[in-house]
């Protein structure tokens, strides 16, 4: 088995028994490049007062899908150092779609850019990060 392969199964694993999955109902897979993809239905318990989906929560779908890309490259734990956001756009109550690629996976850290999307395609966020190799396994 490619051991990216391996690699995304263990991941999808460990983001399955983490408590934000339950707490935001996000579901964690990995396209044919191993991106990583994250799913999240909309939620009206994850809105801020006037209504639509909190840009914290956008932030949160961002973050995890450039993390998750990155580790699929890595054995051991791997850590959020920066990452910069655009909220281009208000989600207006539909689902969400997050995507992170990874443009950099050297020894010491990772660069990743990810976007976040509506069902229907529109674009609502754009980030990017940067992820250090740490060498505790996980």
């Amino acid at each position: 088995m490619d051991a990216r392969k391996q690699r995304s199964e263990e991941l999808e694993a460990l983001f399955s028994r983490a408590p934000i999955k339950a707490t935001f109902g996000m579901e964690l897979s990995f396209n044919e490049k191993y991106e990583a993809v994250f799913e999240l239905p909309h939620n009206p318990s994850l809105e801020h007062a006037l209504g639509d989906t909190h840009g914290g929560v956008v932030a949160t779908l961002l973050d995890n899908a450039g993390w998750f890309a990155a580790a699929v490259h890595y054995d051991t734990w791997i850590v959020t150092l920066e990452m910069q956001l655009r909220l281009l756009e208000p989600a207006r109550k539909e689902s969400l779609q997050s995507v992170g690629r990874v443009l950099r996976a050297g020894q010491n850290f990772a660069v990743a850019e990810m976007e976040v999307r509506t069902r229907s395609g529109r674009l609502v966020a754009t980030g990017s990060g940067t992820f250090a190799v740490t060498s505790k396994e996980t």
